[in-house]
């Protein structure tokens, strides 16, 4: 089993940054790559960004170039920098971890709000 606990999110003004942590325990030797989704009221989820064990990563269009992931495989951390908030950037944050295999495994969700 992993678990994940995500903490950072909150509320902010469109323009400004928020910086989302993921820490991941248990048997987080399985894991390979993580990453951040999101889920707005009445959305399906979607994916925000990824990054593998070697430091790949992957972004969905509409964040490109205002959220950065990145790991700390030694604290076994995610992260994710997010700048130039919009309104639309409003969810529930998530957190991902793909084991080599099985399930993936998420933790709780935070919020974050944008205001405009």
């Amino acid at each position: 089993q992993v678990q994940l606990v995500e903490s950072g999110g909150g509320l902010v003004q469109a323009g400004g940054s928020l910086r989302l942590s993921c820490a991941a325990s248990g048997s987080i030797f399985r894991i390979s790559a993580m990453g951040w989704y999101r889920q707005a009221p009445g959305k399906q989820r979607e994916l925000v960004a990824t990054i593998t064990t070697r430091g790949g990563t992957t972004y969905a269009d509409s964040v490109k170039g205002r959220f950065t992931i990145s790991r700390d495989n030694g604290k076994n951390t995610v992260y994710l920098q997010m700048s130039n908030l919009k309104p639309e950037d409003t969810a529930v944050y998530l957190c991902s971890a793909d084991p080599v295999i099985g399930k993936t495994y998420w933790g709780q969700g935070t919020q974050v709000t944008v205001s405009s």
